[in-house]
This record gives structure tokens, C-alpha cells and sequence, in this order.
């Protein structure tokens, strides 16, 4: 295994010796192993593969309650993959780094790609790449492609389209890219593709038809490209992740919902998403001084602007003996916990 001297990153994927695929969750990795989830594992025949190797893709969405599933599977038939991390207090899927024979660097992989695309799904995107930089000025060392393309294991006539984009201004460049590109290269999804995001997201998060349109207004790293359905997700540089695995112990300490005003939004497009909070105000549980709202769930990066008034439901963390912050994602919340928008600071524009 050969691994550059860059920080381990969120998305970056790293293959076992058994064979399966692990993708990297944040910033915050022990010493020797990786904090990860499950995503692909060999299997007889499946819709992923790579020279005559099929692959089960084990998580079909990224959601605790999935992640929980793939949890008590590794601990049944593959126990060294589960353990309870006593720096974050967190019983989660962990990969040795011993166990390691491959480790997937997004950004290395789309430069390999942009020289040589070997099918029709590459060529696409190298183009996008190459559209995306040229638009941004973000340079192409700046981006990076994970998921399946990333392992190789794509299928052109299906797999969408996961780039990265390194460090916050390079992504708020994109971003303001994306919003010139639309209309002319760049597509918003259809009507289908519209209506099975409501629903689904209906189902998994219990949200109303007012949340669901806020939230589909703030997605702005979703379109079409080429028909080629594309996400867009800011990953933090190495100059940008902040805090070293074991300088801040953390406990989890029950379940909360709060009311609170976004204060600081800069780390909120990243993931895990952060937002600094005031005004807290403790509507449900024991009242905690929650000075921060993170969410490992991706529907609630970049949800909001300082001032935003916001209401939150989750797992109250104890950092350094302090309640700290609220998070959304964890598995103390059976089912999250929610985040919806209670007012905006300044009522934004609607079309």
C-alpha cells in the first residue's frame, strides 16, 4: 500500500484484504486504523465490477439506520472491523491499517482519468472536470472523484458522477459556477428524478412539504451533466482540518431538541457539517449549554445563513467534560434527529 504524505480524508476509500471496499468518514482517524463504513463487498454477480469481480453494494443510501445494519454484520463474521473508539465514545466500523491493501485516493484517480478515460462515464467526466475548472478557476489538482468510478468498480450505463472539490473557497468558487452553468451545460434534475428525492426523503427524514422546499433550494451541488446525474462535495485541504485525533476527548450524554440562531455557517459544507450556534434555547431534554450543530447527514450540509433561526433534535456530545454541541447523524437518535428551519434571517428571493 502506498499513501501519500496528504491527511486522510472524508470519502477517500480504502480496499481490505478480504477484498471489500471501505469509505473514509471525516477527518478524525486513530492512529492505526481508519474510521469508515462499509459500502461494497464481493459477491457471485452484482451491478458493480471490475475485471471478472462482482460487488454488493451494502449500503444503498447513507443513513445511521443503514450504517447500523452493516455494523452487526461486521461484528458477526468480521469482528476486528467493529470497535468502540474511547476517545469519541463511539462504537462504530474501524479498518486496521494492517488490513489495508489498497488505499483510494480521490484526486490521484480523476488525474489518472482526465489523461487516459478508458470508457464513455470517464470521458464525461474528464469534460465535467475540465468545464468545472475552467468556469471555477479552480485548478483540476483541486478536484477529485470518489464512489464507484474512484474504485473502478462503474458501470457506464448507470453509475453517477461523486466529485470532490478541495478546500471552502475553491468549493464557494464552484458553487458560484454551478449557478452560471445551469440552463446552458450543467441541467437541474427532471421531474422524476424530483419527485422520487421528495419521497424518499420523505420516508427517511419525516419531513413537511415547507423543510423539503428549503431544502431543495439549498442543494445547489446537484444537476444533470451530459444525462448524467452529479453530486458535487466539498472536502476539506489538509491546511483545513483542524483538530488531531485525541486533543478533545467526547461522550455521548442523552438526547436533546433545541431552538437556536446559525451564528457561524464557513464549515457548514463540508462533512461533517458545523454550524456555531446562539441563542440556544432547550425545548425538549435536560438544558445543556450547546454551543455547536453538527450532522454527519449529508441533507443538512449547508442548510442555512448566519442568522437563520433553526430548530434541532439529537445527541447531545460532552467534549473535554463540557456539553459541547448537538449532533445529527449519531446513532444515540434511532432515527438521526431532524433539523428544520424555524425563520430566515432575511426571507430569501423565490423565483
Amino acid at each position: 500500500m502506498t499513501v501519500s504524505a496528504r491527511r486522510a480524508k472524508d470519502r477517500d476509500f480504502v480496499e481490505t484484504v478480504e477484498g471489500f471496499f471501505f469509505c473514509l468518514v471525516g477527518y478524525l482517524h486513530p492512529p492505526d486504523r481508519y474510521t469508515a463504513y462499509l459500502k461494497y463487498t464481493p459477491a457471485p454477480i452484482g451491478r458493480w465490477a471490475r475485471a471478472d469481480m462482482f460487488y454488493h453494494r451494502e449500503l444503498p443510501y447513507y443513513h445511521v439506520r443503514n450504517v447500523m445494519v452493516t455494523l452487526e454484520a461486521l461484528a458477526r463474521d468480521h469482528p476486528r472491523y467493529v470497535w468502540h473508539d474511547p476517545v469519541r465514545d463511539l462504537r462504530f466500523s474501524f479498518v486496521p491499517r494492517e488490513a489495508v491493501r489498497t488505499y483510494y485516493q480521490p484526486e490521484a484517480r480523476l488525474a489518472d482519468l482526465c489523461r487516459q478515460p478508458q470508457d464513455a462515464l470517464e470521458e464525461d467526466v474528464a469534460a465535467l472536470g475540465r468545464l468545472l475548472s475552467s468556469a471555477s478557476g479552480v485548478a483540476p489538482e483541486h478536484f477529485g472523484i470518489t464512489g464507484s468510478i474512484l474504485l473502478r468498480l462503474h458501470n457506464p450505463a448507470f453509475s453517477d458522477i461523486d466529485l470532490l472539490v478541495y478546500g471552502r473557497q475553491n468549493a464557494l468558487c464552484v458553487k458560484q459556477a454551478v449557478a452560471v452553468l445551469r440552463g446552458s451545460h450543467l441541467a437541474d434534475l427532471d421531474g422524476e428524478r424530483r419527485a422520487r428525492w421528495h419521497a424518499e426523503t420523505t420516508q427517511r427524514f419525516a419531513l413537511g412539504p415547507e423543510a423539503l422546499r428549503h431544502l431543495e433550494a439549498r442543494r445547489w451541488n446537484h444537476f444533470f451533466f451530459r444525462d448524467r446525474y452529479v453530486s458535487v462535495h466539498p472536502t476539506r485541504s489538509d491546511a483545513e482540518i483542524g483538530e488531531t485525533y485525541g486533543a478533545h476527548r467526547y461522550r455521548a450524554a442523552g438526547v436533546l431538541t433545541i431552538e437556536a440562531t446559525l451564528a457561524d455557517t464557513r464549515e457548514a459544507m463540508f462533512l461533517p457539517a458545523a454550524y456555531g450556534l446562539t441563542e440556544v434555547v432547550t425545548r425538549t431534554g435536560e438544558a445543556s449549554p450547546i454551543a455547536e450543530l453538527v450532522s454527519h447527514e449529508g441533507l443538512f450540509g449547508d442548510f442555512g445563513d448566519p442568522g437563520d433561526r433553526i430548530v434541532a433534535r439529537g445527541a447531545v456530545e460532552v467534549r473535554d467534560g463540557v456539553p459541547h454541541r448537538l449532533v445529527l447523524g449519531a446513532a444515540a437518535v434511532p432515527d438521526g434527529g431532524s433539523l428544520t428551519l424555524l425563520r430566515y434571517a432575511k426571507e430569501p428571493e423565490r423565483g
